[in-house]
């Protein structure tokens, strides 16, 4: 049984790669994509524009993006700033993929840089008609999935059998997610990041 990992996720959302420059891997590092506009907050071969998500304003129109990827970036900074510069630059019905720390994984503080975990219903707060939407002057239309990743892609979470396991029958249903959550089955298997999709 293989393990999911982000590639095959992502294969999974967005069967199709956006046209060129209608795509934004932001906070990309040193995983620059041909066709996509790259932003990190590092100046690195192949970033297109160098920016801080959360603290900058990004130098692109509102809507202008059908899909943004976030990879590994939001656990780094000032989330809800950062969400709504990336609601802005998303286009209508346009859709942002995460994959962003767990709170319940061993790599939520081993990066010093890491400020927060999320848990399966973070991003839910996000979602307008939901029960904090009038926290903020923005919101998503929709999750449209939201999956437990229970390894951590390359850490050693990829070689256990019980995570492998685990990984399918927590992510049945949100009911499910949301009992693994709440009880000890997320101490006794943790996981490794949530991945998900909002609908702008």
């Amino acid at each position: 049984m293989m393990s999911l990992t982000f590639d095959r996720y992502l294969a999974q959302v967005l069967p199709e790669t956006p046209e060129a420059d209608k795509g934004l891997n932001v906070g990309c590092g040193h995983d620059v994509w041909p066709g996509w506009v790259n932003t990190d907050v590092a100046d690195l071969p192949g970033v297109d524009v160098v920016c801080a998500l959360g603290e900058d304003k990004l130098p692109f129109a509102d809507g202008h993006f059908d899909v943004i990827v976030a990879r590994d970036v939001l656990e780094h900074v000032d989330l809800i700033p950062a969400l709504a510069e990336l609601h802005r630059v998303l286009s209508p019905g346009g859709r942002l993929i995460v994959s962003t720390v767990h709170f319940t994984s061993r790599n939520l503080w081993i990066d010093p840089t890491h400020r927060r975990g999320f848990s399966l219903r973070t991003l839910d707060m996000f979602v307008a008609g939901g029960k904090r939407s009038y926290y903020f002057d923005f919101a998503f239309s929709a999750v449209e999935d939201v999956t437990l990743q229970m390894n951590d892609g390359d850490g050693p979470g990829r070689w256990l059998l019980w995570h492998r396991l685990a990984e399918p029958v927590i992510n049945r249903s949100r009911l499910i997610q949301d009992v693994y959550e709440a009880t000890f089955l997320a101490r006794l298997f943790p996981g490794g990041n949530v991945l998900a999709v909002l609908r702008r």
